[in-house]
């Protein structure tokens, strides 16, 4: 199995200036290799231009400019061209499949944040002095970096990338490990239902808290956001220290609740992992619950619209967005992975107004948002834990009907 690791870069001043100029000149390849493209389409002969004609004109970019290009390595140049191609690739598939195309556009210096590495020891090296007890990366035409190495890495390195998030670098690692030894069996089972109140509620009773992370971190946010308000708009070059500082402080407050966010998740799927055997959850589909609703135009005056529920629809949005379900559902999926545990997802429909007593389903059983009244047989508990229970009877029921 292929396992990801981050760790925290502690590189000099003179490092930080190289590692800014390595961006600098991939952003540049990057944007390069899409003007060309972009050239040849709109050519009378609508050429095509596809990976490998722009990867064999390295060689001679490389040459014609080696005090830029031809500085850093050429298989992390490779990986850039092959970054625009995948771009495309999923450009065109977008269109066979009617979604919104999304052309791939130029990327200003300050949004292109990844150099990747496609194999460790090919213009990069992780623990590149493994006589010395600090742990470095090297990278060529950077040198040898101070690597904050807070867990070890299991398995062979594959492939290294070095990333920017604010005035922060990370380097990320991909090793190749054999399939951990699966945790002991525990003999439970248990459904789980996501929500806002709570963020879940499980088949047991049992409840996790909804931290709100983003909810918490709007007063400052806004606070932030209007300071950068006031600064005129004006390309990124131009901008005074003051502005540079504004911009940095909302980028940190939203990189803050990202990763609290992501702790959250980690450590809630950690527990349900170790403690259970199988795990059922509803198979929600998040980007069609986030849609915004469409405009009713109105009849009876044109030009106008009727009420539809727009802004209470976009509180709503903006709160299961801030939940993070799906991260939380990724990193349940691959941490039970990782444990030999069995993750089973169920049709979310109809699971909170049907009586796990009686079975009966009816919208009434269901009179408030955390009440559950059955009207059949007058079965009463909390709704989200109703929930629960009907995803984890399902979930049953599906895992039985597989094939052995």
């Amino acid at each position: 199995m292929i396992r990801a690791y981050k760790f925290l870069l502690r590189p000099t001043v003179r490092q930080v200036q190289a590692l800014g100029e390595m961006l600098r000149d991939h952003c540049s390849l990057y944007n390069g290799a899409l003007q060309e493209r972009r050239d040849a389409y709109r050519h009378a002969s609508k050429m095509s231009i596809r990976y490998g004609m722009q990867s064999a004109q390295l060689k001679d970019i490389r040459g014609f400019d080696p005090e830029r290009q031809g500085r850093w390595s050429f298989s992390s140049q490779q990986a850039t061209l092959r970054r625009l191609d995948k771009a495309f690739a999923a450009f065109f598939r977008r269109i066979k499949t009617g979604d919104k195309p999304g052309y791939p556009r130029f990327r200003g210096v300050n949004w292109f944040d990844t150099v990747d590495f496609p194999k460790d020891g090919d213009g990069c090296r992780w623990d590149s002095t493994p006589h010395d007890p600090v742990t470095r990366v090297r990278f060529q035409g950077v040198g040898y970096v101070k690597v904050h190495q807070h867990r070890p890495v299991v398995g062979k390195v594959k492939t290294v990338s070095v990333k920017r998030e604010g005035r922060r670098w990370y380097v990320i690692l991909t090793a190749e490990q054999p399939q951990p030894e699966p945790l002991p069996a525990t003999g439970s089972v248990i459904g789980i239902d996501l929500g806002i109140a709570n963020f879940l509620a499980d088949s047991n009773g049992e409840f996790v808290p909804n931290p709100r992370h983003g909810r918490k971190a709007a007063a400052r946010l806004e606070a932030a956001q209007q300071a950068l308000a006031r600064f005129p708009r004006v390309r990124r070059d131009q901008r005074t220290a003051h502005h540079r500082r504004a911009v940095e402080k909302v980028a940190d407050l939203h990189r803050k609740v990202r990763r609290q966010r992501l702790d959250h998740a980690h450590k809630t799927a950690l527990g349900l992992v170790r403690a259970h055997d199988v795990i059922a959850h509803e198979d929600l589909k998040i980007r069609t619950m986030v849609k915004a609703p469409k405009p009713q135009p109105d009849p009876d005056q044109p030009g106008g619209f009727l009420p539809n529920g727009a802004a209470a629809k976009a509180g709503l949005n903006q709160s299961i967005s801030d939940a993070g379900w799906g991260v939380f559902l990724t990193i349940l999926h691959a941490k039970a992975e990782s444990a030999g545990r069995e993750v089973i997802a169920v049709d979310p429909r109809n699971t909170s107004r049907t009586c796990p007593a009686c079975g009966h389903v009816a919208a009434e059983n269901r009179p408030t948002q955390e009440k559950f009244h059955c009207v059949s047989c007058g079965h009463q508990a909390h709704a989200d834990t109703v929930g629960a229970l009907n995803v984890l009877r399902a979930g049953l029921a599906r895992r039985e009907a597989q094939p052995a």
